[in-house]
């Protein structure tokens, strides 16, 4: 095929495609305009998930009427004009490539009119052509409306989500520049119904009420620290270490009011809380890093999604240090009684099993060994095992335990250390499984419905997935905006913090629904949280009954999350290792 030049119309949808993924793209781009043409106010309308219609309406400088068609010319700014403003990006936008981008691929009307004008000026477009012009009475500000997104790309098309699913990146995108934007007001229209409304009072603390709710905004510490010598500055908030959150979608991080994602600065901030939190905890942040414009790199993603620093050592102690500042200062001090690894003792895990933590099965099972469940017998595997082929665990005789975390046994071929949470989830979710097939899992009545907040995004995975928490023991009803009454949660989870529970599985299943089928992430998420945890002491005859367990189930070695169960040490190696052979 020989060499030649794309056609215009070619050239722009490829293009469009590094700008424009989903609907979250598109208002993106238009809320970052809104915000550098100084808006005050900004409102975003949505229907049926930003396909049929993304709507921004703005109450900003607005565009010259004489401007508005080159605004839809490639790499057409008013941001930048010089190669030292590329160097020291002070805008959000400043490539020139959303609108043209956007009107590529959608029907887009754009209306627009200066404080000074007498009157606005409309312009339409269909797939990146001008349709119409003209004069347009319309209030000082931009009003852009995209609709029939990917209209003339449906192989795009058919690959987003659901309307649900592309809501909740809409709505997590509003609520996180209304975080670092408090001065401005957003607001958020779902298939014509208010969704998320932000105070727009330049007060941070009550908008991260209005993203978070009061429970969550209460237990927020201000971050407030800078380095002397590079001028680098960290503002934002950052949760007490009672306030957490089963992933790290909760972190959140802007670079000079930018809302990037950078795993150096989700480590900065793990380190920051090292110690304080227990394992699989993630805190709750929201963090501006103030730094000087040429020293950082926001060119370096087609999306913008992600910054290089010069010095990013420096960037990763200054947020580390300003955090962990705040922490040591408001925080208690951890104590150092209690053994290694082990949760402080107003752990806010529930109690999975007793005494010491089994109690009777949740499925009304007899009891076995030391207080154990009974669940043995042939116990068929998720979804996600269906296809496995059967691998039985080796006979194990427990030696003793490691840690608090692992088991560990002697079998035929050597030694074993069993993880007894990931063995413990294993074991679990099988049951749930065959329960919920034979519809004989129990739920936990409460003694009195508990109110549960939850964010825009935790709201649509609970509706996403009602059926399924339902079928595994979850009972709950709507309670106002944003909030549901917990009436019951499954029998497994035993004593504990039920709203907590709810909220855990919630934030579990919206990761792990990424990755696995949908059919079994909820029965995995309920193990996960049912399961026993690390830093938990166990008897020899429960550690015994837990072996004898897993030995039983389909797909011993690894838990439903993938991780294995055990690790083998051979009686060849340890023998190399010690000089006999």
């Amino acid at each position: 095929m020989p060499i030649k030049v794309l056609p215009p119309d070619l050239a722009a949808k490829i293009a469009a495609g590094e700008v424009v993924e989903r609907p979250a793209s598109v208002v993106k781009e238009l809320v970052e305009n809104s915000i550098d043409a100084g808006s005050s106010q900004i409102t975003v309308e949505i229907k049926s998930g930003g396909v049929e219609q993304v709507k921004v309406v703005d109450d900003g400088q607005g565009i010259p009427t004489e401007e508005v068609a080159i605004a839809f010319q490639r790499h057409a700014t008013s941001k930048i004009d010089s190669q030292e403003q590329l160097d020291a990006i002070a805008t959000l936008g400043f490539r020139g490539e959303a609108l043209p981008s956007i009107a590529a691929v959608s029907r887009t009307v754009i209306t627009t009119r200066q404080p000074l004008d007498q009157g606005g000026f409309r312009l339409e477009l269909l797939w990146g052509e001008p349709v119409s012009s003209g004069s347009q009475g319309c209030p000082t500000g931009t009003a852009v409306e995209v609709s029939d997104l990917f209209g003339n790309l449906p192989a795009r098309r058919k690959f987003l989500r659901s309307s649900s699913a592309e809501t909740s990146r809409i709505q997590e995108l509003v609520s996180r520049y209304a975080l670092v934007f408090p001065g401005i007001r957003f607001q958020l229209m779902v298939d014509g119904r208010v969704s998320f409304t932000s105070p727009g009072n330049g007060l941070p603390r009550e908008a991260m009420l209005a993203v978070y709710g009061p429970q969550a905004a209460t237990a927020m510490l201000e971050v407030h620290g800078e380095d002397s010598e590079t001028g680098y500055q960290v503002d934002g908030f950052a949760g007490a270490p009672s306030l957490t959150r089963a992933n790290r979608t909760y972190m959140t991080f802007f670079v000079n009011r930018r809302w990037v994602q950078s795993r150096m600065l989700s480590f900065a901030v793990e380190e920051a809380y090292m110690g304080l939190l227990q394992v699989k905890r993630y805190p709750l942040t929201a963090l501006n890093i103030s730094i000087p414009y040429d020293e950082v790199d926001v060119n370096s993603h087609p999306s913008k999604r992600e910054v290089r620093f010069r010095e990013e050592s420096r960037v990763f102690s200054t947020v580390q240090r300003a955090v962990r500042a705040v922490l040591v200062a408001d925080s208690p001090v951890p104590s150092m009684n209690a053994p290694a690894g082990a949760p402080p003792p107003d752990s806010d895990y529930p109690r999975a099993m007793a005494p010491s933590f089994f109690p009777r099965s949740a499925f009304g099972g007899a009891r076995t060994g030391a207080g154990m469940p009974d669940y043995q017998g042939a116990l068929p595997g998720g979804p996600a095992d269906a296809a496995a082929p059967r691998q039985p665990a080796p006979p194990l005789k427990v030696v003793g335990q490691l840690k608090l975390t692992y088991i560990v046994a002697e079998g035929p071929a050597g030694m074993f250390l069993v993880d007894q949470h990931a063995a413990h989830e294993r074991v679990l979710f099988d049951r749930i499984s065959q329960k919920t097939s034979e519809q004989e899992l129990q739920s936990q009545p409460l003694l009195e419905p508990v109110p549960v907040e939850l964010s825009p995004a935790q709201g649509d995975t609970l509706q996403a997935n009602r059926e399924s928490l339902e079928n595994y023991g979850f009972q709950f009803e709507p309670f106002g905006d944003g909030s549901y009454l917990l009436r019951a949660v499954p029998a497994i989870f035993g004593e504990g913090d039920p709203a907590k529970s709810l909220l855990d599985v919630l934030d579990m299943t919206a990761f792990e629904g990424l990755v696995r089928q949908k059919e079994d992430v909820t029965a995995a998420s309920i193990a996960c949280h049912g399961a026993i945890r690390a830093g938990k002491p166990l008897t020899q005859p429960e550690m015994v009954a837990l072996l004898e367990q897993l030995e039983a189930t389909p797909n011993p070695h690894t838990c439903p999350h993938g991780r294995p169960t055990m690790v083998h040490f051979s009686s060849n190696h340890m023998e190399r290792e010690f000089g006999r052979r």
